[in-house]
């Protein structure tokens, strides 16, 4: 997990599923992702600690892309591209 905000990945969407926890900020990633096309990219952002194991694992499963996954102070960032 990387801690430098500098380069960013440039995305299409974005989640904020801050104070939401596991299984809704996948569930929320989920339908989100429905909506891009393929190659594009979601910005989920989350507060569960839970969250960075959560989205690893769903991107094995489903076969989209776990860009990064960005640790800010109270908060994680999640980047996705859709398969």
């Amino acid at each position: 997990m990387s801690e430098d905000t500098t380069s960013l990945p440039v995305f299409d969407l974005e989640v904020d599923a801050s104070g939401l926890k596991c299984p809704l900020p996948i569930l929320r990633a989920k339908k989100a992702l429905a909506q891009l096309q393929s190659g594009q990219t979601l910005k989920v952002i989350t507060t569960d600690t839970n969250a960075v194991r959560d989205f690893q694992a769903f991107c094995r499963q489903t076969g989209n892309a776990l860009v990064t996954q960005v640790a800010q102070a109270d908060a994680t960032v999640h980047f996705l591209t859709r398969r």
